[in-house]
């Protein structure tokens, strides 16, 4: 396995051997350690001194179920923290078949030129681009697709990250040629700033992955797989309705954010329902399951079509119908789906940007409930218009530009689809994550709402911060190995699936690791990232909630009630 080192100012490419405090890291681990290791955490996340790190997890490139995530981590322009965040696609598989531990990205070009990396298995070159700036990641990836053939992988940026926007996320190819985000964070504004536009990778002739025990691995990996089928939300729930089977879920549980996080409850919750969009999707011949990378046994993906038939977007998750729905109280799907196929197009962060978008209509910019008002906002995004800038930068951006106070964010990040006051595991995890707002950093929803691993009361404060604590510091040790989230849901339930987990990068590898090594990976990662945040300027005050969620929130009429005291204790480990 090789690093290599992309420097943007002079447009040079170094191979390095990893070195041996790296070599049993990957994904989110690797990228956390570099950019804690080499990036000034008071750098301008969008100067010269930040650097992006593009990294395939431990298990990438192999056989092992769901483990094509990659991970990408810098200083993020929208927190002002250490940022990594993760897509599927097939980027990481690509990079790990080449033999690439990381792609580190650093310097930055004078000028306004834009150039494109290209990675395959004689090196890495950096050349100028002329013909796609400007454009929208559909139309880079059909013609990158066009002139390398369907099989190149390709991370491209939209005009929101070359404007540099801090909403901007990197885009990645699918195995269909569709869509998937790197999306929190910013991280498209950073490679923007690099004059990056796109990076294509092509793993034709790759050496692919060693594996030491190959007979163990399979059978490992045959585990996991039998483990993620038999579990009912990964072999029943996610694959029929994907995602969006947590609205009438949440709904019903009285968390899900409506009218900007005024109430936990949607009246027209069914309307943008997994169930109901599963019967849109076959009555328009779209795909209701679907893989987003090669390997995936969950397949929680889809693709949905318009009513004429035809492609609108892929992926059409939870939280963007949430925010753009519930949140934004627009109770159409299609103007939904337009609203996420503007955002994987432009390259910008749905969650941040529906959250936005509810800022926008509490400053009075439009109305709550105005979807063809909202589609208006999106396109002033895309025409880099001085409201779209502000738009672009994200919630908190937005709030203070407007002089709102009801902004959920935590961090400079908005909040995802589920309210604080009434899964309060999952507000800890808002909180107290060196990431800023983010659910998928500790998912607790698992064990607080859908009694995974469990079962711990939403409602009240017992159990939680030790769910939370748990779940972030296992997420991270995921993250690291390049798996998908929602494998959580079947090893919280199955410790013969965690354990086939350890196992494999055991046989990958030729380790002895225990359970407990992976834990303390785990540990060990979240302690990078809060020391960076540290020594940026985060202080224990950044890990608290906006004071408008200790209002009570209908129907359950809960608070916002852990004091400062009791969170600062979920990083005692």
């Amino acid at each position: 396995m090789k690093i290599y080192r992309v420097n943007m100012t002079n447009q040079t490419v170094t191979v390095e051997d990893v070195p041996a405090e790296w070599k049993g890291l990957g994904g989110r681990a690797l990228t956390s350690a570099i950019v804690g290791k080499e990036v000034e955490p008071t750098c301008h996340p969008l100067g010269k001194n930040n650097k992006l790190v593009i990294a395939p997890g431990l298990l990438s490139g192999t056989a092992a179920p769901n483990s094509g995530r990659l991970s990408v981590g810098a200083k993020s322009p929208l927190t002002g923290g250490i940022k990594e965040s993760n897509a599927g696609g097939t980027a990481a598989q690509k990079l790990a078949r080449l033999g690439i531990k990381a792609l580190i990205i650093e310097g930055q070009p004078e000028g306004d030129k834009f150039y494109s990396i290209h990675v395959d298995k004689n090196g890495c070159r950096v050349q100028e681009e002329n013909e796609l700036v400007g454009k929208g990641n559909y139309e880079v990836v059909a013609r990158l697709t066009e002139k390398f053939g369907s099989k190149i992988g390709v991370l491209t940026i939209g005009q929101a990250g070359e404007t540099r926007m801090a909403a901007a996320n990197i885009s990645v190819k699918d195995p269909d040629g569709n869509l998937r985000s790197a999306g929190r964070g910013g991280l498209g504004a950073v490679m923007g700033a690099k004059k990056v536009k796109y990076i294509t990778i092509d793993d034709a002739g790759a050496p692919g992955v060693a594996i030491a025990d190959q007979e163990k691995f399979k059978e490992a990996a045959r585990r996991l797989a039998k483990g993620l089928r038999e579990h009912p939300v990964t072999g029943q729930g996610l694959p029929t309705y994907g995602t969006n089977v947590l609205v009438n879920i949440i709904n019903e549980a009285g968390g899900l954010p409506t009218q900007n996080f005024r109430l936990g409850r949607y009246e027209h919750a069914n309307k943008i329902s997994g169930e109901t969009m599963h019967d849109i999707i076959v009555s328009r011949n779209g795909k209701p399951t679907h893989g987003c990378h090669a390997g995936c046994v969950i397949r929680c993906s889809q693709i949905y079509n318009d009513k004429d038939g035809n492609y609108l977007t892929a992926g059409f998750e939870y939280e963007t119908i949430w925010g753009f729905g519930a949140h934004c109280c627009i109770d159409d799907l299609d103007i939904i789906a337009q609203a996420d196929r503007i955002c994987d197009d432009i390259g910008i962060d749905s969650i941040e940007t529906a959250v936005t978008m509810g800022v926008a209509m509490e400053g009075g910019v439009i109305p709550f409930g105005d979807g063809p008002g909202m589609l208006n906002l999106l396109k002033e995004i895309e025409q880099g218009t001085y409201l779209g800038r502000i738009l672009g930068n994200g919630a908190a951006f937005t709030g203070k530009a407007l002089g709102v106070t009801r902004v959920p964010v935590v961090k400079g990040q908005a909040m995802p689809a589920y309210d604080p006051r009434a899964v309060k595991g999952i507000g800890l995890t808002y909180a107290t994550s060196p990431m800023g707002a983010d659910h998928t950093a500790g998912y607790s929803v698992a064990t607080n709402v859908l009694k995974v691993g469990g079962e711990v009361n939403p409602l009240g404060k017992e159990g939680n911060i030790e769910l939370s604590r748990n779940l972030q510091i296992a997420t991270a040790a995921l993250d690291s190995a390049g798996l998908c989230l929602f494998v959580a849901f079947c090893i919280l339930d199955n410790a013969d699936a965690f354990q086939a987990i350890v196992d494999m990068i055991n046989a990958q590898y030729g380790l002895n690791l225990t359970n407990d090594d992976i834990t303390e990976l785990g540990k060990s990662v979240l302690r990078t990232e809060r020391a960076f945040n540290e020594a940026a300027g985060f202080t224990r005050e950044h890990d608290r909630l906006p004071e408008f969620f200790r209002e009570e929130c209908p129907p359950h009429n809960t608070t916002w009630d852990f004091t400062g005291e009791e969170i600062d204790t979920l990083y005692n480990f």
